[in-house]
């Protein structure tokens, strides 16, 4: 009798893992938002068309020249999106996610996964180093690889429920619209947009902050 429990107990205990697991994992198929020859699926933040600033270069999606900000043509809700980037010293740019377009730039309304170099000229707050929410969670650690390295992001979108990884490393995790969300919000540089962080649905986009920067293996699958 003791051992019939203990199996069934196992077998419960499995399948609420599994359930668990389940939640917090894609299960949609992996496609990719980048060829590596063209900028096809890519436009300009509210505009029609891809900027002449930014190229496939390499393999990689390369911001040569003064641009904009790009998002994809298409939309996500619930997602994860891999992507590797590479930076020159001392640039600064950033990945964002449910974008929308109905403010003048991308950062008022979209949260953003912070790209820097973290030796930048300028002191940094710890909410702005590489893998960060930018400016609302600070990177558990740095895991970052060297300048002129490749570095793996990994963004995670379920719902409210958010992670960012950086090279392997979950290096922040937080639910949107929570008190502690919305009291960080409060007292950031975010409090005066209403809509930062209300879509559920939107772009990936990427910022042109000045830095030549470069993207490449950049995929997504969604959740069912």
């Amino acid at each position: 009798m003791r051992t019939t429990l203990t199996a069934i107990i196992g077998v419960v205990l499995f399948a609420a893992l599994t359930v668990a697991q389940n939640k917090t994992m894609p299960s949609g198929e992996w496609r990719s938002l980048f060829d590596g020859k063209t900028t096809n699926g890519w436009r300009g933040f509210r505009q029609t068309t891809m900027p002449d600033g930014w190229k496939a270069v390499d393999g990689a999606l390369t911001r040569v020249a003064p641009a904009t900000d790009i998002v994809t043509v298409d939309q996500f809700g619930d997602f994860e999106v891999t992507i590797e980037w590479n930076l020159p010293p001392k640039a600064n740019t950033g990945i964002f996610y449910r974008v929308t377009e109905d403010d003048e730039v991308m950062w008022h309304a979209a949260p953003e996964y912070q790209v820097i170099d973290n030796a930048y000229p300028e002191p940094l707050k710890n909410v702005q180093l590489a893998g960060a929410n930018y400016d609302l969670h600070p990177p558990s650690r740095d895991a970052t690889r060297p300048i002129g390295s490749w570095n793996q992001t990994r963004i995670l979108v379920n719902g409210s429920h958010v992670e960012h990884w950086l090279n392997g490393v979950k290096v922040v995790e937080y639910e949107l619209w929570s008190d502690d969300w919305e009291q960080r919000v409060k007292v950031s540089k975010f409090k005066d947009y209403p809509r930062y962080g209300r879509a559920k649905r939107g772009h990936i986009g990427i910022q042109d902050h000045g830095d030549r920067v470069a993207y490449r293996n950049i995929k997504i699958r969604e959740f069912k």
